[in-house]
């Protein structure tokens, strides 16, 4: 399956392709999709393309949606490092100022440093996984997170965001450079004491033959 991008919305997954929004229906219907894609005995993809179609919803696409940036967010957030990926929105910038080029370049800059370190960690490691060790992964990272063990920018910014409502949390660590990939491997070690997250047995889909075929 051809898609440029993907991500979840409520009671949908969602893909934009061919300048439409393709929306898949979830989770009514998708036991039923999950079923027919067991039945494709072939590797071709357009067997289990010609199934997804079924289940599709095109839209159009907003003209103020991300979408319409994909070359942009192609070229400045596949950069190694956040400091990179920020560089290089703000020279897209100076090219062809866009709102959204400077808001998303405002939102980053707001963000707590620890946590998008942690989240671009999470997403590169997140696309040569399957779903199980990616699920492991974010469950490590969130307990380390709430636990504030290594870092309470959590509580600092539901302080400045839902108590105090001031909107200028004090991050800490305050720069991004200040966070050294050593800090970051620690978000993502198991904690001491505490069991790793485990999934029960579904022998009613044979996920991994699903997978094979998209």
């Amino acid at each position: 399956m051809d898609t440029d991008s993907c991500y979840y919305c409520k009671n949908t997954i969602c893909f934009a392709k061919d300048r439409y929004l393709v929306r898949y229906s979830f989770p009514q219907r998708l036991t039923a999709l999950e079923a027919e894609l067991c039945t494709v005995a072939s590797s071709d993809p357009s067997f289990a393309s010609t199934i997804l179609d079924a289940y599709t919803e095109h839209q159009h696409v907003k003209q103020n949606s991300a979408y319409h940036r994909l070359d942009v967010i192609d070229r400045c957030f596949s950069r190694r490092t956040v400091e990179d990926i920020i560089s290089a929105l703000e020279r897209e910038f100076t090219q062809r100022p866009d709102d959204w080029i400077s808001s998303t370049t405002q939102a980053l800059k707001k963000a707590s440093p620890s946590s998008l370190k942690i989240s671009l960690r999470s997403i590169r490691e997140g696309r040569l996984q399957g779903v199980g060790h990616c699920l492991i992964r974010d469950y490590r990272m969130v307990c380390h997170v709430m636990k504030g063990d290594l870092s309470k920018d959590i509580v600092e910014g539901c302080r400045a965001i839902l108590v105090d409502k001031d909107m200028n949390p004090k991050w800490e660590p305050r720069r991004l450079e200040d966070i050294k990939d050593r800090m970051v491997d620690k978000f993502f070690e198991r904690l001491e004491g505490l069991e790793d997250l485990k999934f029960p047995p579904r022998n009613n889909l044979r996920a991994s033959s699903i997978a094979a075929k998209l």
